[in-house]
């Protein structure tokens, strides 16, 4: 059954952030060499405090000394007795009191200096690494997207799709480059100082303990909350995206109808819509910090009330309660850090979820697995009772259809709008999968051969015609970008474009606008036509490619594309009934059915419907020769 694209099974956010981190494996030196600059720089850091603690006993006993050098000496005993010292060493201690100032000093200088180039490395490394998984990502992406089937494409509007591969993949970057980093470092610096802590002062640090289990659990809660909120933001910003896409590519239309306001209407609504929803995460987000802050400054509280105790009792000096209180900052900052972390890691889960939705999209239309490639084909093409459905349901596009196009014959397919000529042209460079029925080539049905050996000899123009950024040259030659100039020239002679690009300046090296707005309607088609043609296929589709020329330029094309098509299979279809005269075989399509089919003497008396077509063109195309007479009569007089 044709349905569109699914994915294989939709990844949780918790199943797919710990799958986008993995793409780290890839470049494990920037990582390993980010982490272990973590590392450096956290031990750095925990190092100072106790440089700090030694530079304050060692002044406090250096004050001391030199307050009981003129004391008794039995006092000074007492006093050297007191603090774990013999008299000796509590003179000297007067004596270089400032030499250990200076040492401490330059001691903390060199760890800060060394912190300093371990957190610079860490950032750098850290953000190479996230940088190439997000390169990494948005290649997978576009790939990815450009072979999904077109029924994906169909359900799927443009702008949706492009912030996934741009602002879901920077929100993931951002993550792994700095959330992750932050993650790792407040983890080691809790552990860190709190192994100190413990060998510091074990019964403070068991106050401490308490705080922790509490911050962590606010993190799930307020984690799970986040999550699906900011799912939402994304889809607001996709609908949002979407619109604006929308509206700059149709620029043309909306201006020419004087649709301005609607639009804006419609951004403005979108947008609300994103803001409002943007400002309820904030709200959560804005309730946690003050929230973290306070279990921080409960369990400060806490440590502070039983130290100043032990302080009061004599057993924790000043300069160990200040070092107790710097590694209790090492603590606490983790904590505090919890907002920031649990704010992008709940961005980067909803965003890698949305990545690896299209990741995991399986395609309807895809080489199976015992796929061999398409041989030369001789253009031998067989509709089978084929049967079309779109997305799986609904009333057939197209019914039973069963017809055999002979190598080399010119097929024409009319019929009115709806009927289904379209829709058979997508089945043969397999843009769908008929939902029953087999549509072969040379007698291989499509669905056993590779999907690039198949389209790379079937030469297609489009009704919507559709050019690239870059010069003309590049376009027509997009297919064989190795083909030579005189091939490329070759191509647009055949299909009448040579003579309007010579009357450009800069020739085949003109550059073509966005889509090809620089160019003409009828331009346009014919650069398509000659893109097609380069390809040298057996098979060609041609969908109602003269729609945009006018009658002149159109017989040229008509008579190139006469040699053109000789001993290759052609497929037309055309609007106007004087392009497939000469056609081998016309299929006359109805309601998704083969109605008639025949040459055109043979349909003008067998088929009803033909006739009718046929006779209304005679009818517009002599109204239109008498319009264009009476202007030239009119500009004569």
């Amino acid at each position: 059954m044709m349905g569109a694209s699914q994915p294989r099974g939709k990844v949780g956010g918790r199943g797919a952030l710990p799958r986008a981190v993995r793409y780290l494996g890839r470049y494990r030196r920037d990582a390993a060499l980010a982490y272990g600059a973590l590392a450096l720089a956290t031990a750095a850091s925990l190092a100072v405090p106790l440089l700090i603690q030694q530079t304050l006993d060692g002044v406090t006993r250096g004050v001391v000394a030199r307050q009981t050098a003129t004391l008794p000496q039995a006092m000074r005993a007492a006093v050297a007795e007191r603090l774990g010292l013999s008299l000796a060493e509590l003179a000297r201690a007067g004596v270089t009191a400032g030499d250990g100032l200076l040492a401490a000093g330059a001691l903390i200088v060199l760890f800060a200096a060394a912190r300093g180039l371990f957190a610079f490395a860490q950032a750098y490394l850290g953000e190479r690494a996230s940088q190439s998984v997000a390169f990494d990502l948005r290649n997978e992406l576009f790939a990815r997207i450009q072979r999904l089937s077109f029924s994906y494409h169909d359900r799927n509007q443009t702008g949706q799709l492009m912030v996934r591969a741009t602002d879901d993949v920077e929100k993931v970057r951002l993550f792994i480059g700095q959330g992750l980093l932050m993650a790792a470092g407040a983890l080691l610096l809790m552990i860190g100082a709190l192994a100190v802590l413990a060998t510091l002062n074990i019964s403070l640090t068991l106050v401490v303990l308490p705080v922790l289990p509490a911050a962590l659990l606010l993190f799930v809660v307020i984690g799970g909350l986040a999550r699906p909120m900011f799912e939402r933001v994304q889809l607001r910003l996709s609908a949002l995206n979407a619109i604006l896409q929308e509206t700059l590519a149709g620029i043309k239309v909306v201006r020419a109808f004087s649709r301005e306001p609607e639009q804006e209407g419609r951004f403005r609504r979108a947008a609300d819509e994103y803001l409002a929803q943007i400002l309820r995460v904030m709200s959560l987000m804005t309730f946690l910090m003050p929230l973290v802050f306070f279990i921080a400054n409960a369990g400060q509280a806490a440590v502070l009330y039983f130290g100043g105790r032990q302080i009061v009792l004599g057993s924790l000096t000043l300069g160990e309660w200040q070092t107790f209180s710097l590694y209790l900052a090492f603590v606490f900052i983790p904590v505090g850090q919890l907002g920031f972390i649990i704010t992008q890691m709940s961005q980067a889960a909803a965003s890698a979820a949305r990545i690896f939705e299209i990741l995991d999209a399986r395609s309807d239309v895809s080489d199976a697995p015992n796929a061999v490639p398409l041989p030369p084909v001789r253009g031998l093409v067989e509709f089978d009772d084929v049967t079309f459905r779109y997305f799986g349901g609904g009333r057939p596009v197209l019914d039973r259809v069963s017809f055999r196009a002979e190598p080399g014959q010119q097929v024409a397919l009319l019929g009115r709008t709806g009927s289904g000529k379209s829709t058979i042209i997508n089945l043969i460079p397999r843009f769908y999968d008929p939902t029953e029925g087999v549509v072969r080539i040379d007698g291989h049905d499509l669905r056993s051969v590779t999907l690039d050996s198949l389209r790379r000899q079937i030469g297609i123009v489009l009704q919507e015609t559709t050019l690239f950024s870059g010069t003309i040259r590049d376009n027509i030659a997009f297919g064989r970008s190795d083909a030579s100039d005189q091939a490329v020239v070759e191509a647009a002679q055949a299909a009448a474009a040579h003579e309007f690009i010579l009357e450009f300046p800069d020739g085949y090296d003109t550059p073509v606008g966005e889509r090809g707005v620089t160019l003409s309607g009828g331009q346009r088609q014919r650069i398509a036509i000659a893109r097609a043609l380069l390809l040298d296929p057996r098979i060609l589709i041609l969908d109602d490619s003269t729609s945009s020329v006018d009658l002149q330029t159109e017989w040229r094309i008509q008579q190139a594309l006469k040699r053109l098509m000789h001993g290759r299979t052609s497929f037309v279809i055309a609007q106007r009934i004087s392009t497939v005269l000469n056609a081998d075989q016309i299929l006359v399509l109805d309601d998704g059915a083969i109605v008639a089919r025949g040459r055109h003497e043979e349909l003008l008396e067998t088929s009803e419907i033909y006739a009718e077509i046929y006779s209304s063109q005679l009818i517009d195309d002599s109204a239109a020769a008498d319009v264009e007479a009476g202007a030239v009569v009119a500009a004569g007089g």
